[in-house]
């Protein structure tokens, strides 16, 4: 059962980059509509309905007409547009930012919360086995004379 699921995964695996090539090769306009902008409306093109995204739409079909590459159709559309054409920025120079900085920022919100967990769990007092600890954990708030005089007040005041 184990071997027949390694199996399975590895065909899987092996078999997810001969579809994204493929799909580089033979695109549709499906695959590039959720990576284009509508350079008016600034959504992407699967949702824009205004003029500009059906001229963006026309050149697509025209460029896969012509047996273009997805990538090749993405290089068109930026030399005629811009970088602000694709929905997503390329990962090169001052772009990159934008791909690093939320793994940064996830990372360090996960050091600070571990950090601030430990702080809380030390704050919390000292180990049972130092002065003034009863054995289950707490604290001790008064000293033993004082609890004895607390008790037989209490008696007094039960009786």
């Amino acid at each position: 059962m184990t071997r027949a699921l390694a199996a399975l995964a590895a065909v899987v695996a092996l078999a997810a980059p001969g579809a994204a090539a493929a799909s580089d090769q033979h695109p549709t306009l499906a695959d590039l509509e959720d990576e284009v902008m509508c350079p008016t409306c600034h959504t992407a093109l699967e949702l824009s309905s205004a003029p500009a995204a059906d001229r963006i739409r026309a050149f697509i079909r025209r460029e896969i007409a012509a047996g273009k590459t997805k990538s090749e159709i993405k290089a068109s559309l930026v030399d005629q547009f811009g970088e602000a054409i694709l929905a997503a920025p390329p990962t090169r120079g001052f772009n990159l930012l934008a791909w690093l900085l939320p793994l940064v920022g996830g990372a360090l919100a996960v050091v600070l919360m571990a950090f601030a967990a430990r702080r809380w769990l030390v704050s919390r007092g000292p180990p049972e086995d130092e002065p003034g600890h009863e054995a289950n954990g707490r604290a001790r708030v008064v000293d033993r004379d004082l609890e004895r005089r607390l008790d037989e007040e209490l008696a007094r005041f039960d009786a």
